[in-house]
Parts: structure tokens; sequence; C-alpha cells
């Protein structure tokens, strides 16, 4: 059986998009694994534009499904088009955009509300049982997202640890290379960029989260070929 999972982006470039690296491994292992995947952004203005030089900001607009669209050759649909039906699973990679545009993690810290349309698109996987990847600084909206008591990982950094467990998330602490499972939830994460120094080092973490990911779904569509037989 075919096998489709979403990716929801915040747009391209770490300092105020999604990590580039991070989605692009994203993308490349599903593929390995023969796993069609398809790419979904709110259309909204970025929080705003950084120049990935300088670091500074610039005095210019951008739209996140346009920027995101940069990441996905073209192949990046408004995120309330996202269905629940049409997937069996969810990956978020991370960036910054995580904590600007998808959220205001960023400015509000663990008082944080996620962007309109965001929960909608993201709890049906939830409230299904189908698996949601997170990885990055992108856990730490999953309180707001799934609810609390939900084990994640955004590596070691404290602040933001700090802020997952305000919101009543519970942190685990990990390395670049592995993931943490919250099975009966059915969500994982892997620090990645967190930590990361070199791109190998966050692929490591994404295959194993990808992986994972693809196990699951593999048990679902057996049982579900259970059911019908």
């Amino acid at each position: 059986m075919t096998k489709q999972v979403a990716l929801i982006l915040s747009g391209c470039g770490v300092y105020d998009g999604s990590e580039i690296y991070e989605t692009t491994l994203t993308m490349l292992r599903l593929d390995q694994l023969g796993i069609v995947y398809e790419c979904f952004a709110p259309d909204i203005d970025q929080h705003h534009v950084i120049n990935h030089s300088t670091g500074e900001e610039m005095d210019e607009t951008r739209n996140v499904l346009v920027e995101s669209a940069r990441l996905a050759r073209g192949k990046a649909r408004p995120l309330d088009e996202l269905s629940v039906d049409d997937f069996d699973a969810l990956i978020l990679p991370g960036g910054f955009g995580a904590a600007k545009n998808l959220s205001n993690f960023a400015v509000k810290g663990a008082d944080l509300e996620v962007v309109e349309g965001l929960r909608a698109a993201v709890q049906p996987f939830h409230e299904e049982g189908k698996p949601i990847g997170v990885m990055c600084i992108a856990p730490v909206m999953v309180p707001q997202l799934l609810g609390q008591g939900i084990s994640v990982t955004v590596g070691s950094d404290a602040s933001v640890a700090g802020a997952i467990s305000a919101q009543g998330g519970l942190h685990k602490s990990c390395e670049v290379t592995d993931i943490v499972i919250d099975a009966a939830n059915r969500v994982i994460t892997t620090p990645a960029y967190m930590l990361a120094e070199r791109i190998s080092e966050a692929a490591e973490g994404i295959f194993k989260l990808v992986d994972r990911i693809d196990g699951w779904i593999t048990d679902d569509q057996a049982r579900e070929a259970d059911k019908q037989n």
C-alpha cells in the first residue's frame, strides 16, 4: 500500500522559516523509503525577514507559503487544504519559522500561541492516532497543538525545555543523533539543529524519526488489512 506523509513548513531558511537541511533530509529519507510526501504552509506574511548572510532584519515582507514553495520546488499547498484523511502521518521540521511564523514563541516564550489554522490541521492526526514527527525547536508547540503530558525533546536547551514544562509538556534530554518516542501519543521528536554541528549528525536523528514513522505506518496498514479480510 502507498504511504503518504504531510509536511508542514514555515518558510525557507533557518532564521525566519523552515530549516532547509532538516526539511531536505526529511524529504530524502521519505523518498528513500518510497513514501509519498506533500508540503503545506500557512498563507500568511512572515514575522520578519532575516538576511542570512548578516543575521540582520531586512525591510521587506515575504509570504510563508510562497517561501515554503521555494523549499518544496514549487509544490506547497495552503495549510487549510491539509486533510488528515489524505495522509498516514505528519512531520513538522524545525527552523525559527516554527517560533516566529507557526507560533509566536520567539516573542511570547512559554505564553506562546500557535498561528490560526495550525491546531485544526494537526490535532486530527493525534485524535486518529496517526504518527506525528516534530524536530528542532518545533516541539515547543506540542503542548499547544496536542495537549499536556506528551514527552518531547529539543535536545538539552534549558530555556526551551523550561518553556515546554511550563506549558504542561514533558521534556526529555536527547543526543542529536537520537529520538524521543512517546508511544502512547505516537509522537516522535529529535533535536536536529538545536544541537547539530554537522549535517550528518542531524541526518542520523532525522532518519531515525522517519524510519520509526515508516514502521508505525506499516503496522497501521497491516491492521487495516486484517480488518478487511
